[in-house]
């Protein structure tokens, strides 16, 4: 089985070189692949990507869902694996995802560690263990059989938010094997930085509310927007 990294990029330059090396150093140069799939990056996030070694597709439409279906389209491996760039999986993601594939399962993800000693993110990523819906977002990152992807039709093009809960939740509802790995996700805390604890729970509360309740894209980012500062 071969697997093929996807990495969705928008200005992530100051991240992109470390964590495509660090890919490549904990793959097997045979069977693994580094697809960055950017968005239209106006800093250098293409030009260090591809020094580092990764394919670069310049996806024609701007948004997580649409770059991710981009690089699934480019993908050789027999397994897809979604992954942000700033989040950095365990070492052992190579073989974690592989074994998990060879023993049955489909689909599957992380949980969380933050890059931060702050007390409630470390209860904030104790709750990722669970399988519940509100654990499904990509921070955790995802993995998922190319036939299982292909078969029910990747990320919703039009999505701009929400997208990995809505492809994972009707993924899950159409019937696969789901697997919640032990090992944890390295993810940026960077979102914290800029907003309180409080301000980031409430506005992920309200998201997710107005998503079940069927609102537009379009009035869940502008709420978001409006509730969180962004770097």
């Amino acid at each position: 089985m071969q697997l093929s990294i996807i990495i969705p990029t928008l200005n992530e330059a100051d991240q992109i070189s470390n964590l495509v090396y660090y890919l490549q150093q904990h793959t097997k140069n045979s069977a693994a692949e580094i697809i960055v799939s950017d968005g239209g990056s106006t800093d250098e996030t293409v030009t260090l990507a591809s020094a580092a070694g990764a394919t670069i597709i310049r996806s024609p439409q701007k948004g997580r869902a649409a770059q991710m279906n981009a690089g699934a389209a480019a993908a050789s491996g027999d397994v897809l694996y979604f992954l942000h760039a700033d989040t950095v999986p365990p070492v052992t993601f190579f073989n974690d995802i592989m074994n998990a594939v060879a023993s049955g399962n489909t689909m599957g993800r992380y949980r969380t560690r933050f890059n931060s000693h702050k007390w409630y993110l470390k209860i904030n990523a104790w709750f990722t263990r669970f399988d519940w819906f509100v654990c499904m977002g990509g921070d955790n990152s995802l993995f998922i059989t190319k036939d299982l992807f292909d078969a029910d039709g990747g990320f919703q093009q039009d999505m701009q938010i929400m997208e990995e809960y809505e492809f994972c939740d009707r993924v899950r509802k159409a019937g696969c094997n789901y697997k919640v790995m032990r090992g944890e996700i390295l993810v940026s805390a960077r979102k914290y930085d800029t907003n309180s604890w409080w301000t980031v729970q409430m506005a992920n509360r309200r998201i997710v509310r107005m998503y079940r309740k069927g609102s537009s894209q379009q009035e869940m980012k502008d709420q978001y927007r409006k509730m969180l500062r962004y770097r």
